[in-house]
Order: structure tokens, then sequence, then C-alpha cells
């Protein structure tokens, strides 16, 4: 089960990687230049999650296809700021645990936009001891997930990701 749950986390996470940044060619100026910089495109915070945890938000515009959020709703333009569609992820403190309760991990959050244009999170999945993000360089990042049964078993899987759109 922590293999399944791994390998879903990892690809997730890997796809907003590889979306983030795109525009559509809508987007471009005359002269064939990006409206936005790189840098708003995909942000990585350290150490601010559940013991120590690093979180990753990622932003994009829409394409002329069907996108998916990190949970599965579709995309559309009321579900983005500034023409921008957001995906986050983070772990957090399991919510669910009735006090006194070990704790099995905390629980990996999916963040993305509402049809009223708000943020919202979901959980996605508990067990998760701990999410490193490492930039290798300005288009490849390492994925570390730690994660637990919250007795017996805690195995890390890594995964490295490629962004499309940035430079």
């Amino acid at each position: 089960m922590l293999v399944q749950d791994a390998d879903r986390a990892l690809e997730l996470i890997g796809r907003s990687i590889r979306v983030a940044g795109y525009q559509n060619q809508d987007s471009f100026l005359q002269d064939g230049k990006k409206n936005s910089s790189d840098a708003e495109f995909l942000k990585i915070q350290k150490s601010v999650g559940f013991r120590g945890s690093d979180s990753l938000l990622v932003k994009h515009q829409l394409s002329r296809g069907v996108d998916l959020d990190c949970i599965g709703n579709v995309l559309t333009a009321e579900r983005t700021k500034q023409n921008l569609a957001i995906q986050g992820f983070l772990v957090e403190r399991q919510a669910s645990v009735p006090k006194g309760q070990r704790v099995n991990g905390g629980s990996l959050i999916c963040q993305s936009l509402d049809r009223q244009g708000r943020l919202q999170k979901t959980t996605l999945m508990s067990g998760i001891n701990y999410l490193a993000i490492e930039e290798l360089d300005a288009r490849v990042f390492k994925i570390k997930l730690e994660m637990t049964d919250g007795a017996f078993i805690q195995r890390e899987f890594e995964r490295t990701f490629t962004t499309r759109n940035l430079l």
C-alpha cells in the first residue's frame, strides 16, 4: 500500500512540476517574449510543514485542452487567479487523529483554487513522514517522500522531474 500511495503522490507532484510555467500562445507578446518571469511559476518553501517538510507551489496557464488539478477537478477560467491555475503540495499534521492516539505520519495536502478563485486544501493521503524538494538546477527537481505505516515500516521514495516550460 505504501508503494502505491508513494507512486501516486510522486506522479501528481511530477505532473505539476512538468506543467509549471506553461503559457498558451495567446499570452506571448508580439516580440515573442513571455509575459511573466519563471520565478513566479514554481516556488519551494523549505522546512515549513510537518516535521520540517518542504512545500511546493506551481502556477500555469490553462491549455486549450482539458486541464486537471491535483485532485482531478477540471480547471476552468473560474478556477484561476490572474489567468493562472495554482497547484500546491505540503505535508500537515493529521487532523483526524483522536487525542492521545499515536500519529501515523502527516497528511499530504493538495492546494488548488475553487470555482470562486479561493485557495482550497484537500487531503490526498496520510502516512507521510517527510517531503523534501531539492532544486538540482533551474529545471530539475528531486522529490523525496518518506512514508510510514505508523508502527513498523518507514520507507523513502525518490524521483527526479524536469520542468517543460521554464528556462
